[in-house]
């Protein structure tokens, strides 16, 4: 045992006492709530415990924590001869308030106290992780499972290199756009399981950004069928903006100065979108209904391979058309793989941009034609959807609105270079 901590300073061992006692109090806290007998007293001394023993020397750190082991059989001794139960919940919390109080102990802050703020969610939101544990399906297990695969086993081994003699394809960057589109997928696929029952505009959104072909398909037959129809124009618009801010982050994930180029247009689609949205509102203002979206999870072996094979194909061909034709080749590109899927596109042109194929600026660009075209399949399927005519017909007139001042924007941009100005 070093004899060094007699000498330390007043100040940073006043610190490290105050957030280990911060941090047992929390967790304590919630387990006083909990009507635990474990609670406030007991974690503190256990956080602060941990911080000396870290202090002092690593001896005491082992030693102290054989002593918390006894504390936890005695307190499941207590439950097992009262209540005839175990605590594995309060035990695990006392042990992990005991590391988290010996990394504060060692000098770390943000590390502890993350964690401290983790164990207290996990074990505040109880019901609601119950609940939603208990309503997973197993698509939806093997969706994670397989995102962690993709994302933590097979990215590694993908080679950060062109394999071919024309510098077209870098299993590394195919992988990582793969892993972009499924992430976001699966995280709004997850907001949307959590929260689809608050209401029709929620799920709107929400699905919109998993995936907004199904997403609109889905909303205009639960609206023909619900007798409700106009309000496909709202939903509509909802489900767009969705899907035009989730293409524009998987651009800014990877050239961040595309946000520039996306900007201007999008703010000129959503502007146009939000006051459809207002005008609607204001003449149907019943009540917000619900509607139970029926998405597939966004992550099957399908669906990874179908990403994989159309980024490959859209960056192959935007590069072949690039060097032909300028950066009027990967516009059209971006046109034509929006109609089949603008994440795919607008990763690849990103892509392009951060090897330098393509400036920031087109990447931009890029991401807001795709998405345009990904708005026009909207069209056919609300035609062959909806009756009602005169719906149709209003749908299809505030579409082409939003559209048209989107192309306008994008003109705009590429005559004035406004996106060149702002980066």
């Amino acid at each position: 045992m070093h004899q060094e901590f007699l000498n330390y300073p007043v100040g940073p061992i006043a610190l490290k006492l105050t957030v280990a006692l911060g941090m047992g109090m929390l967790i304590g806290m919630e387990r006083k709530w909990s009507h635990k007998e474990a609670g406030i007293r007991t974690f503190s001394i256990v956080s602060i415990l941990g911080m000396l023993s870290a202090v002092i020397g690593m001896e005491v750190i082992v030693t102290s924590m054989i002593g918390v082991f006894l504390l936890i059989l005695a307190i499941n001794a207590r439950s097992l001869k009262v209540d005839h139960t175990v605590e594995i919940t309060t035990s695990a919390a006392l042990v992990a308030v005991y590391l988290l109080g010996v990394l504060v102990g060692l000098g770390h802050i943000f590390t502890p106290v993350a964690g401290t703020i983790i164990v207290t969610m996990l074990l505040a939101w109880k019901t609601e992780l119950n609940r939603f544990a208990g309503d997973l399906k197993p698509s939806e297990i093997r969706s994670a499972i397989l995102l962690g695969l993709i994302g933590f086993v097979i990215y590694p081994l993908m080679p950060d290199r062109y394999i071919d003699p024309w510098q077209l394809f870098n299993p590394s960057d195919a992988w990582i756009s793969v892993i972009a589109i499924a992430g976001i997928g699966f995280v709004n696929y997850v907001f949307l399981r959590v929260y689809r029952s608050h209401g029709l505009y929620l799920g709107a959104i929400f699905g919109g950004l998993i995936n907004s072909t199904a997403t609109i398909a889905e909303v205009a037959t639960r609206l023909e069928n619900a007798g409700t129809p106009e309000k496909i124009t709202t939903l509509s618009s909802l489900i767009n903006i969705s899907m035009f801010v989730r293409n524009m982050i998987l651009a800014a994930l990877f050239v961040p100065l595309s946000l520039a180029a996306t900007l201007f247009p999008l703010v000129a689609m959503a502007s146009i979108a939000a006051l459809w949205i207002w005008r609607d509102y204001l003449r149907h203002k019943e009540a917000n209904q619900e509607i139970d979206l029926k998405l597939t999870s966004p992550i099957s072996l399908r669906k990874v391979l179908w990403f994989g094979l159309l980024f490959i194909i859209i960056q192959a061909s935007g590069t072949l058309l690039t060097r032909v034709f300028g950066s009027m080749g990967i516009m059209v590109t971006g046109f034509f793989g929006g109609l089949i899927s603008s994440a795919s596109t607008t990763a690849a042109a990103a892509t392009m941009a951060e090897h330098g194929k393509i400036t920031a600026t087109v990447a931009g660009s890029v991401a807001i034609i795709s998405s345009m075209a990904s708005a026009v399949i909207d069209l056919p399927i609300v035609w062959k959807t909806i009756s009602n005519k005169k719906v149709v017909k209003e749908f299809t007139l505030k579409l082409s609105s939003i559209l048209l001042v989107g192309i306008t924007a994008v003109i705009l941009d590429r005559v004035f270079h406004i996106s060149d100005l702002l980066l």
